[in-house]
């Protein structure tokens, strides 16, 4: 959905590349959304079965892919952070963002831009 409803959708030179970037963004939104809603743990009780569960592996995945992002967003400029934010975190539209902070909406995406670049590089060193 995300794909298909992307202003972008129609210039892509990669689209598998843009497709792997939504759906690292998605893993990145969930982790987000994991760490707000703290999972309760009870105390284990002898004579059950210690083994993880292997949901415990995309957890841990999880959790290190918040941590680079978090180190990542933590390095951007300000302005950048800011945007990126409110966009990412606030689900502003760009034009949203445009009128509360008083800048072209190419402003905008240029700030979103640099961020998504910046976020790809520190997530991903590889990908370029």
């Amino acid at each position: 959905m995300r794909a298909a409803g992307s202003e972008q959708r129609h210039r892509l030179v990669n689209p598998a590349a843009f497709l792997q970037r939504i759906a690292r963004n998605l893993l990145i939104n969930r982790a987000i959304s994991s760490r707000r809603n703290k999972v309760v743990l009870l105390p284990l009780q002898d004579g059950h079965d210690l083994a993880s569960p292997p949901e415990q592996g995309l957890e841990i995945e999880a959790t290190d892919l918040l941590r680079l992002y978090e180190r990542a967003v933590s390095g951007l400029s300000e302005k950048t952070r800011r945007v990126f934010l409110m966009h990412r975190v606030e689900e502003l539209s760009y034009r949203e963002i445009h009128q509360r902070l008083g800048v072209s909406i190419a402003t905008v995406e240029y700030h979103m831009m640099k961020a998504l670049a910046h976020i790809a590089q520190v997530v991903d060193p590889t990908d370029e």
